[in-house]
C-alpha cells in the first residue's frame, strides 16, 4: 500500500446590506457575498439546499456519470444539495416510471432533513468503521456506481493543516470506494489545493482509468476548492497466497 494510503496523510437584493451594525468584518464580508451570489438566489428558485448543487449540476453535465439506476454514496451531504441532485438524476424516487430506480445514501456529521427516495445517515460519523458497515447494510451488499466526498474538515486557517486535514478525508472516502465500488464506477472528491495534490492524484490514477481536476463554474473563484473526478475503477488485483 503506497505512504499516502497508509498515512492517510437572485440577486434579489442587489444593494449591498446596509443593517449590518454590530456585525464582524467576516460576517458583513459573507453576508454581502451571500445577497449577491446569484447562485444562492438560483438555489432558492429551485429548491435546492445550498448553492453547492450547483457545482455537482455542472460537474455531472460535463462527465454524466449520474444516472438512473445507479447507486450513490453521498459523504459529507449536510444540508443536502448533493444528495437532491444525485437523487433527480438517479430517479431514486421512481418518478420516472420508464427509468430505473437508483439509490441514493447521504451521510453527515450533521443532521440531515428528509430527502425524499434517499436514505440519511444522521448524524454520523463516515470514518468510523460503524458507519461505513451501516452503509453496506443499506445497500445490501450491491456494489456502488459512484461514491462522492464533499466532506471538508473545521477549517483553522492555516492552510497547510487545513489541507493535510481534508486530504485525510478524501482518503478515508476512497478506502471505502475501493470496497464498495463496481468495476467502471465513479469517484469524484472536494480537495483544498495545497502540497499533496499530486501525491493524491498519482494514488488516484492507480485505481482509476482517468482522473479530471474540475473547478465548475459555481465554486468561487477565491476558494482554494477543487474537485478530483475519477472514472472508469480498476477494481482490486486478487493479492497473492501467502
Amino acid at each position: 500500500m503506497s505512504k499516502i494510503l497508509r498515512n492517510t496523510c437572485r440577486t434579489l437584493f442587489k444593494e449591498t446590506p446596509t443593517n449590518l451594525k454590530g456585525r464582524k468584518k467576516s460576517s458583513q464580508e459573507w453576508l454581502t457575498r451571500q445577497l449577491k451570489d446569484p447562485y444562492v438566489e438560483k438555489s432558492r428558485l429551485e429548491n435546492y439546499r445550498s448553492r453547492s448543487a450547483f457545482k455537482l449540476i455542472e460537474i455531472d453535465d460535463k462527465f454524466k456519470f449520474l444516472r438512473p439506476g445507479n447507486i450513490i454514496i453521498d459523504c459529507g451531504a449536510s444540508p443536502g444539495g448533493w444528495t437532491q441532485v444525485a437523487a433527480q438524476r438517479c430517479n431514486a424516487d421512481g418518478k420516472d416510471t420508464n427509468s430505473d430506480i437508483g439509490t441514493v445514501v447521504g451521510i453527515d456529521l450533521i443532521r440531515i432533513h428528509p430527502i425524499p427516495g434517499t436514505i440519511l445517515l444522521s448524524p454520523m460519523d463516515f470514518t468510523k468503521v460503524s458507519t461505513q458497515e451501516k452503509i453496506q447494510q443499506c445497500l445490501n451488499g450491491k456494489p456502488v456506481d459512484v461514491l462522492m466526498s464533499d466532506m471538508a474538515p473545521n477549517a483553522t486557517g492555516v492552510a497547510v493543516l487545513d489541507h493535510e486535514r481534508i486530504i485525510d478525508l478524501v482518503v478515508q472516502a476512497l478506502r471505502f470506494a475501493l470496497q464498495v465500488s463496481r468495476p467502471g464506477g465513479s469517484f469524484l472528491a472536494k480537495i483544498w489545493n495545497g502540497a499533496q495534490m499530486q501525491n493524491l492524484m498519482n494514488e488516484l490514477e492507480r485505481f482509476y482509468q482517468t482522473v479530471h481536476i474540475v473547478k465548475p463554474p459555481a465554486s468561487r473563484k477565491d476558494s482554494a476548492e477543487i474537485y478530483f473526478y475519477c472514472q472508469g475503477f480498476k477494481g482490486l488485483k486478487a493479492r497473492p497466497s501467502q
